[in-house]
């Protein structure tokens, strides 16, 4: 299984254990598969949680605010799970 593969394992492992009303880190999910190495594997980590924006598993936010997938944006996100049947308002930047 590639490191892409296990990150999106943990994301959705992580943000489902968490709940709609909780987010968890991008660093969680890195951590989980990289061990010591969990920083190499932020970028992968953040590029992985915006796939599954657009695929609807996950909501990305920023200051409370669900981002836009398809936006560029910068600095320290969330994720959480998609309440089914729920979709919050997307910012667009």
């Amino acid at each position: 299984m590639s490191s892409a593969e296990r990150l999106r394992a943990a994301i959705l492992a992580l943000s489902r254990a968490r709940g709609p009303d909780k987010t968890i880190c991008p660093s969680d999910a890195a951590r989980a598969v990289g061990g010591d190495g969990w920083r190499e594997l932020m970028d992968d980590a953040r590029e992985v949680a915006r796939a599954l924006a657009r695929a609807g598993d996950v909501e990305i936010t920023q200051k409370g605010e669900v981002l836009d997938p398809d936006a560029p944006w910068r600095g320290p996100i969330r994720i959480r799970a998609i309440r089914e049947g729920f979709s919050s308002d997307i910012r667009r930047d």
